[in-house]
């Protein structure tokens, strides 16, 4: 994250994360401010294993964009409204608008669980264990729709 006032957004990533058994790190590093530590972080992860990055910023949000140019793995954006943001379309438009060569996926405005459930998607393709825990995920949020609107059919019934 471009810094800790970003946390409360990305909770319900670490959370999922957690859930699903996937281990990972955090950072609040700027792209501004800390240029030469998120170099060294992402120039350096594939080495380590990182399979994807979760980066997100707000603002001018240029976090996801730098760190897309130094690695050769996936980047997931996630635009944050911030204190200082233009009700968040600034950082959407810096995350999303990136030049060619330099992809970074983008989720939506404070859409960390997106951007987490992508990333074990992302890793799920080359690990199977991940892909199971993603099946019986997406089962379950189906299993919870379908018991919503049984119960909406006991309530208001068809007409």
């Amino acid at each position: 994250m471009g810094s800790t006032s970003d946390l409360p957004a990305l909770e319900e990533a670490f959370k999922f994360l957690r859930e699903q058994h996937i281990a990972f790190e955090v950072n609040a590093l700027s792209a501004h401010r800390t240029t030469d530590l998120v170099v060294a972080l992402a120039s350096s992860a594939h080495a380590r294993g990182v399979k994807v990055f979760i980066a997100a910023a707000g603002g001018a949000a240029h976090l996801p964009g730098v760190v897309a140019a130094l690695t050769p793995l996936p980047v997931i954006g996630v635009p944050i409204k911030s204190s200082n943001s233009i009700d968040g379309w600034d950082s959407i438009l810096s995350i999303l608008q990136m030049p060619a060569g330099v992809p970074v996926a983008t989720v939506a405005l404070n859409g960390a669980k997106n951007a987490a459930i992508l990333a074990a998607q992302i890793i799920g393709a080359g690990e199977p264990e991940v892909q199971q825990q993603l099946l019986k995920f997406k089962a379950d949020m189906a299993a919870k729709v379908t018991a919503a609107n049984e119960e909406l059919q006991k309530l208001f019934g068809s007409r």
